[in-house]
């Protein structure tokens, strides 16, 4: 994997991400939406994302992810979400933590 550039890993740390209440009982997780966000960065995210992650499956769908920092980083259209690595759906599965 390629590293985050530096202007990357500022934005990811001073951006506020918002904590998702619809899923936070079963794939807690925090977003951003592109439109709210400085448009160059979050497309430059977005980018590295596609470009330099990995796949991976959420159930029957692939995605691609990027880990940073202790947390898993993908995108999808408009939003870019990230949760801890922990709680990965791979790593739930793996140790049989998959919501009910």
């Amino acid at each position: 994997m390629k590293q985050l550039p530096i202007e990357l890993k500022q934005f990811i740390e001073t951006t506020k991400w918002t904590f998702a209440v619809t899923y936070a009982k079963t794939w807690p997780h925090e977003y951003i939406v592109q439109e709210k966000v400085d448009n160059n960065l979050f497309l430059a995210l977005a980018t590295h994302i596609d470009t330099h992650g990995y796949e991976a499956s959420f159930y029957t769908t692939k995605n691609i992810y990027l880990d940073y920092n202790g947390d898993t980083y993908w995108h999808m259209e408009n939003i870019i979400n990230r949760c801890l690595k922990s709680e990965t759906y791979p790593i739930r599965e793996k140790e049989g933590r998959l919501p009910k």
